[in-house]
């Protein structure tokens, strides 16, 4: 792509035209802080001048955004809509400016402002709409459609607060506000002519800060669009991401308020945007359950209306719905869209339930990214009663024809017919979502190839023998463009200068790396550049967070949501082995190691709640002894997200992933600590196997129980005797237990030695450490000769090219979608 030399000649190439009350390169930027801030660009502070320059970089983008609509339109080529609950799309304009290819241009005008976009980047709140992997993956893919040209659009919901900012005190969690829209958004346009009426079963009124239901007097919430750019690389094509807050034409009664009732005379408009305040509210209660039961069906009617109104306007005729639209459902949250979109399709379209299913069917896909029982969600029919009467009926009825065709194919089993069921009976009758959603698609894939077999032969393997068409499997990926080019720009350069231009979009190329990883001089080269990013990330965190760290450790890095499976605890046991063998020796010939934590514990989840609390009291501990702090070093990092995540991902060496072998369906973060040349610690599960077959297992440290022996030794798994035999488990847990980093709250770790030995350490902590602590020193070992260690750092980023989500976005485009490119026209 052409080099870009101004913003004027950067207008030109998007088709934006002249620029009328000046030709200076930075006329769109002072426009805005004057029109928009009304204020003199010399007297700006940071904040006025990145809305200033994102939105110039918005206006540069219009009419390229614009003609990407026009050109589907006049096309009407079959479309993707992927419908997910989370986008963690980080900060855009960083990426936005990558995608562009304009990074150069910009430097000039830099230095002809004396402005920095690297500081104006820092005024940008990281996007509060996704909180893992689900929702980067979601962000990855809207990217990639964008990238490669298809005609797509996300789906989702505009959160006022995000899920929430984590602060750490006093060593705990504490939840707090993420108010990430509190100042203008540059980059999102509304689209109130463009809104949705969702209607609901019941009406809802709130007296003496109680919330009553009222079923049978239907009411309606008002779905409006946000849209936002997404770019793809090269700026060819501009997709959308359409979010949807929630809202209610009843916003203000001018009776209540005159009568004296202020609250009342706003309570509706109060309890409807409710629905979009959080991501994720706190489900261990009625009310959270029922508000998420809320935002699920809110995000499906809303995005279903707009995608069947685009396919209408278009010209098209009902039979060809499967022939131009491709639905993604992105987990069991958007599950409702199977009986919305039979509902549309018998209600709206006058059809035969026959004609609508076949229709509805093949055009609906799903995709499953767990196979913890407990996270495949099952609603109340109750729920459905009160607020969903119609979309129960569909329901019942889909129920009732499978039942029937299942029973005629297999009369003498009368046991599968529970098992498949999509009402799960019981006290509290129960609609199965994740089995709504295979049985109204025609396609269900896994997101690795560990997950998609257990997903077949364990979790749904009544529906996997049924439908065995309809099971494959899509191994996730990550975007280059933010997670590589972006994210290390150190290494990209040497990427580039390696292997020329091109690797952005054709990740194979990055083989050409490989024949380099034993050259002395390659390897300098590589170590330097995973120098600076560890230099930039140590600089970025005592900034932000007034964190000290040295770049000359080793960065032994785990960022994960904190669960269970995840096995957090299992690290932080092995830091105390660690820290006791070095009290023991202080001589001991290890490399200085610094282990650093980040992720966030559900609200509700008190044990994840409470190993956050070791690790932080691990950290006060170990980093104050004099005796082992020159040698290791523990910190937890507060609020994990994207930004922290494009910061430390590039300074890692170490990348953790420890979760137990069939509990993790694949993960994202083992992809990009590979295409950044950190080595892989983990078991054998999720994408972790195919990430050592690729790279080989010899440029990995594979450790622990495969998701088999996990299966089979868990009726003989006695944690006691792990406990009892391994003398140095046995000290570390004696340390937790016996108050040696609590002493100021004594017994506060008692959940946690009720998890490992009372209640049998169903995540198999103890089994598998003894191993992982053999492992650690292996990887000690290996670090003290930089030379070796960068040969198989080198091999990960050269082999990490299957990883990209390039590439599992073509799988499902050819694949799942049967959708073709449609090339935005200069």
């Amino acid at each position: 792509m052409k080099k870009i030399e101004n913003l004027t000649e950067l207008l030109n190439r998007y088709g934006c035209g002249p620029i009328a009350f000046s030709g200076t390169s930075d006329a769109l930027f002072e426009r805005r802080l004057v029109l928009d801030h009304v204020i003199d660009p010399k007297q700006s502070g940071p904040r006025e001048q990145f809305e200033a320059f994102a939105s110039a970089m918005r206006d540069v983008l219009a009419q390229r955004w614009l003609k990407t609509t026009q050109t589907y339109d006049a096309a009407n080529p079959k479309q993707v809509y992927y419908l997910s609950m989370e986008f963690l799309i980080g900060r855009s304009l960083t990426s936005n400016v990558t995608n562009l290819g304009v990074a150069q241009a910009l430097g000039e005008w830099e230095k002809a402002k004396g402005i920095k976009v690297a500081e104006l980047v820092e005024e940008e709140p990281d996007a509060g709409l996704g909180n893992g992997g689900l929702g980067r993956l979601a962000a990855c893919f809207i990217e990639s459609l964008a990238t490669l040209e298809m005609p797509a659009i996300g789906y989702g919901l505009r959160y006022d607060y995000g899920i929430f900012r984590q602060e750490i005190v006093n060593g705990y969690q504490v939840e707090q506000p993420d108010p990430w829209l509190n100042r203008p958004d540059p980059w999102e346009v509304a689209r109130p002519n463009d809104e949705i009426p969702v209607p609901l079963g019941a009406s809802f009124t709130v007296k003496g800060g109680e919330i009553a239901v009222h079923r049978g007097h239907a009411t309606q919430l008002i779905g409006v669009p946000f849209d936002r750019p997404i770019v793809g690389f090269g700026g060819k094509t501009i997709n959308t991401l359409r979010l949807w807050k929630a809202t209610t034409a009843a916003a203000f009664d001018f009776g209540e308020f005159s009568s004296g009732d202020f609250f009342g005379a706003v309570s509706d408009k109060t309890l409807a945007e409710s629905v979009t305040r959080v991501l994720y509210p706190d489900d261990s209660t009625q009310r959270g359950r029922s508000l998420r039961f809320l935002q699920e069906y809110f995000l499906v009617r809303c995005s279903l209306a707009d995608i069947i109104a685009r396919f209408r306007r278009r010209g098209n005729d009902w039979s060809m719905l499967p022939d131009k639209v491709a639905i993604q459902l992105n987990d069991t949250h958007p599950a409702m869209a199977v009986p919305e979109l039979m509902r549309i399709l018998l209600d709206e379209a006058n059809l035969s339930w026959e004609n609508a299913w076949d229709l509805s069917t093949r055009t609906l896909a799903y995709t499953n990214h767990t196979l913890l029982p407990e996270a495949l969600e099952k609603w109340p029919v109750e729920l459905f009663e009160a607020l969903l009467p119609r979309h129960l009926e569909i329901i019942f009825e889909i129920n009732r024809r499978f039942l029937n065709d299942v029973q005629l194919k297999h009369p003498e089993e009368r046991v599968r017919l529970s098992q498949i069921s999509l009402i799960e009976e019981g006290n509290e009758r129960k609609v199965r979502m994740a089995h709504l959603a295979i049985v109204g698609s025609h396609s269900t894939n896994g997101v690795a190839e560990i997950h998609s077999k257990l997903l077949r032969t364990k979790t749904v393997p009544e529906f996997a023998e049924l439908f065995p068409e309809r099971f494959n499997n899509k191994t996730n990926g990550v975007t280059p463009r933010r997670w590589l080019l972006q994210a290390n720009p150190n290494l990209a350069q040497l990427i580039t200068e390696t292997v020329g231009a091109g690797w952005e979009t054709n990740m194979a190329l990055l083989r050409k790396i490989d024949p380099l990883a034993k050259d002395a001089a390659f390897q300098a080269r590589f170590l330097a550049a995973k120098r600076s990013a560890k230099t930039r990330f140590v600089d970025w965190i005592k900034k932000t967070a007034d964190i000290s760290l040295d770049p000359d450790t080793l960065f032994d890095v785990q960022i994960k949501r904190i669960h269970e499976y995840k096995r957090q605890l299992l690290n932080a046991i092995q830091v105390i082995i660690c820290y006791n063998r070095l009290l023991e020796t202080p001589s001991l010939d290890v490399p200085p190691r610094t282990v650093l934590f980040a992720g966030k514990a559900a609200p509700a989840y008190h044990l994840a709640k409470v190993i956050i609390k070791l690790i932080t009291s691990i950290a006060r501990v170990v980093n104050s002894n004099p005796m082992t702090r020159n040698k290791l070093r523990v910190a937890f990092l507060p609020n994990y997200s994207c930004t922290l995540a494009e910061y430390l991902i590039p300074a890692a060496d170490v990348s953790e992933q420890i979760s137990t072998a069939g509990f993790e369906a694949s993960g994202t973060s083992n992809m990009k600590f590979m295409m950044n040349g950190a080595i892989t610690l983990g078991t054998r599960d999720g994408a972790n196997i195919e990430i050592s077959e690729e790279v080989g297992e010899e440029n990995a440290f594979m450790f622990g129980l495969t998701s088999d022996q996990v299966l089979n030794n868990r009726a003989l798994y006695n944690p006691h005797w792990h406990y009892e035999n391994e003398p140095e488990t046995k000290a570390a847990l004696d340390m937790i237990f016996g108050n040696y980093f609590s002493a100021d709250e004594p017994g506060i770790f008692e959940p946690i030695r009720e998890t490992l030995l009372t209640k049998g350490d169903y995540f198999m902590h103890l089994a598998d450490l003894t191993e992982y602590v053999a492992t650690q020193s292996k990887v000690a070992k290996l670090f003290q000769t930089q030379n070796a260690w960068a040969e198989k750092a080198i091999h990960n980023v050269a082999r990490s090219g299957k990883f990209s989500s390039d590439r599992t976005i073509e799988q499902y485009a050819h694949e799942i979608w049967d959708v073709k490119p449609c090339p935005v026209l200069p």
